[in-house]
Formats: structure tokens, C-alpha cells, sequence
């Protein structure tokens, strides 16, 4: 036997690979599926963030939209009142009397009637309660009157009417409301105290889910 042979003999074999204990894996592995787990809940609430910013962003692009007009419209229903207090000062024999007077308030009939379509047609609505219950989220009570041939909260006189933009106030009407009861001769109306649920349109991103409303 050669020396080379001898000490090929001699040396000593390498060590053979020891396997990783069972619950060594066990544990790498429930460690690997819990981080997995944690990104898979993380990726879910960045979308569910994500989609819930993209529907407020929508919302107030579409209130934006939908309420742009409240501040032109409150300008505006002023010249309206005017037209209908003007109308109102015209009697029916004055009409009939004065043939010019007839035209003038028909033109002025006329203009009123085309303001109040062009108001619809970006959903301003008027509120003239009269005969109806009273609803303190569309009108504002001044007074109350005695009147007993309706029930009491019944609306007996508008002193001004009142508009809706969409779904949201945007005037209340000024009302009477009939107090009931048996009227004196000498009876005044009372002032009535009454909440007025009259949203700010001024600021129309705000939600319903902001104030609601």
C-alpha cells in the first residue's frame, strides 16, 4: 500500500447533513403563513381606504354639482317674492276695469310662472304650505292664529314662501299656524317659537354623514 493510499485511508469522512428538527419547521412555517396573513389583512385595508376616499371624493364632486346654485337661487328668490307681492296689490275689478293694468299683470304672471319652471328644472321647488300640517323642517311659525275650524298646527297663512333645493332647505316658508280653540274678537296672533331644520348650503360638500344631514 502506497503512502498516498494511507492517507487517503486515514482521513476522516465528512459529516453527514443533520436534518432540521421537526418543530423547527413547524414553527418557520406558522411564522411565514402569520406574515402572509398580516399583508393579505394590510393590502385589504389599503383598498377598503382607498375605495372608501374614491366614494367621498364622488359625493362631494356630485353635492358640489348638486348645490352649486343654492347661493344664485337665494340672490334670486327675492325678485320672486317681489313679483308675487306686486300681483297680490292687483285686485280682480281693478283688472277688469283697467285693460292695461290686466296686460301688465299677466306679463308679470307670466315672468313669475317661467321663474318658477327654470327653479325646477334645477330642482328649487317652492313651499306653500297653506291647509297643511305644520312641519318645522320646512316651515318657521311666526304666529299663532285662532282658528277653530281647523286642528290645531294647521298652516292658516303664508306670510312667505319658503324653497327646497333637492332633498335640503333651502328658505323655510314664514307661516301661521292655528292654535284652535274658540277666537275672541279682541285676540291678537301670538309669536310662536319653532325649530327650523335649515342646513347651510354654503358649504355643499358637506355630507349627510358630516352633520345628517
Amino acid at each position: 500500500m502506497t503512502e498516498e493510499s494511507e492517507k487517503t485511508e486515514g482521513a476522516a469522512a465528512p459529516a453527514p447533513e443533520v436534518p432540521a428538527e421537526p418543530a423547527e419547521a413547524d414553527d418557520a412555517l406558522a411564522l411565514a403563513q402569520r406574515e402572509a396573513a398580516d399583508a393579505r389583512d394590510r393590502a385589504l385595508r389599503a383598498l377598503a381606504e382607498l375605495e372608501n376616499y374614491r366614494r367621498r371624493a364622488d359625493k362631494e364632486r356630485q353635492d358640489t354639482a348638486k348645490y352649486a346654485v343654492a347661493a344664485f337661487a337665494r340672490d334670486v328668490l327675492p325678485v320672486v317674492d317681489n313679483l308675487r307681492r306686486g300681483l297680490d296689490t292687483v285686485t280682480a275689478d281693478a283688472r277688469k276695469a283697467e285693460p292695461g293694468l290686466d296686460a301688465l299683470a299677466a306679463g308679470v304672471e307670466l315672468t313669475e310662472r317661467e321663474l318658477l319652471t327654470a327653479f325646477e328644472r334645477h330642482g328649487i321647488v317652492k313651499v306653500d304650505p297653506k291647509g297643511e300640517a305644520f312641519d318645522p323642517n320646512l316651515h318657521q311659525a311666526m304666529m299663532e292664529i285662532e282658528d277653530p275650524s281647523v286642528a290645531p298646527g294647521t298652516v292658516v297663512q303664508v306670510m312667505q314662501a319658503g324653497y327646497t333645493l333637492h332633498d335640503r332647505l333651502l328658505r323655510p316658508a314664514l307661516v301661521g299656524v292655528a292654535k284652535g280653540g274658540t277666537a275672541d274678537a279682541g285676540d291678537k296672533p301670538k309669536p310662536v317659537q319653532a325649530p327650523i331644520a335649515n342646513e347651510d348650503l354654503s358649504n355643499p360638500t358637506a355630507s349627510d354623514g358630516d352633520k345628517n344631514d
